[in-house]
């Protein structure tokens, strides 16, 4: 069963896209929140530093090695850029990060704290994870689509 670890794990973002991939895919969780002893103790939450932090991507890499990580998604707007900008070294060890290549990631819009109801799309090169749709955009993150289908922001939960 492939891994993915959802970063601000906390959140309820978070626990609804468990849900979603939860049959499919062992859910861990890693965050710069609080987070009580009890979810520490169950060993599916990491506690990482912040997204602002030039150790982030480094901390986030040896957290995801050191659990065979095949996917990690961040939720946190500051994290996007710092995990997009490592992207490269993660596919080194084979670890998908599931935000948009940097290049991409300046030009798509950010949608921050969307509302539970909001469909979404967590992409992969364009595959969807959620029902193995393919898009047309090979684009990597956690996006929600516009009413045409045609636009996509990015998702994420504060920047």
């Amino acid at each position: 069963m492939k891994k993915i670890l959802i970063t601000f794990g906390t959140r309820p973002l978070a626990m609804r896209i468990a849900k979603r991939l939860g049959a499919d895919f062992e859910i861990l969780y890693a965050s710069s929140e609080d987070i009580p002893e009890l979810l520490l103790a169950s060993g599916k939450y990491a506690k990482v530093p912040k997204g602002l932090l030039p150790t982030f991507a480094h901390e986030i890499l040896k957290l995801s090695l050191d659990q065979e990580v095949d996917y990690v998604l961040p939720l946190g707007g500051f994290e996007l850029e710092p995990l997009s900008t490592a992207k490269v070294l993660f596919e080194e060890y084979q670890i998908s990060v599931l935000v948009p290549d940097k290049d991409m990631l300046e030009t798509i819009p950010v949608m921050e704290n969307p509302p539970a109801d909001l469909p979404y799309r967590i992409l992969s090169k364009g595959k969807d994870l959620l029902d193995s749709t393919t898009f047309e955009r090979s684009l990597d993150g956690l996006f929600a689509a516009s009413d045409s289908g045609e636009e996509l922001a990015l998702i994420c939960v504060s920047k």
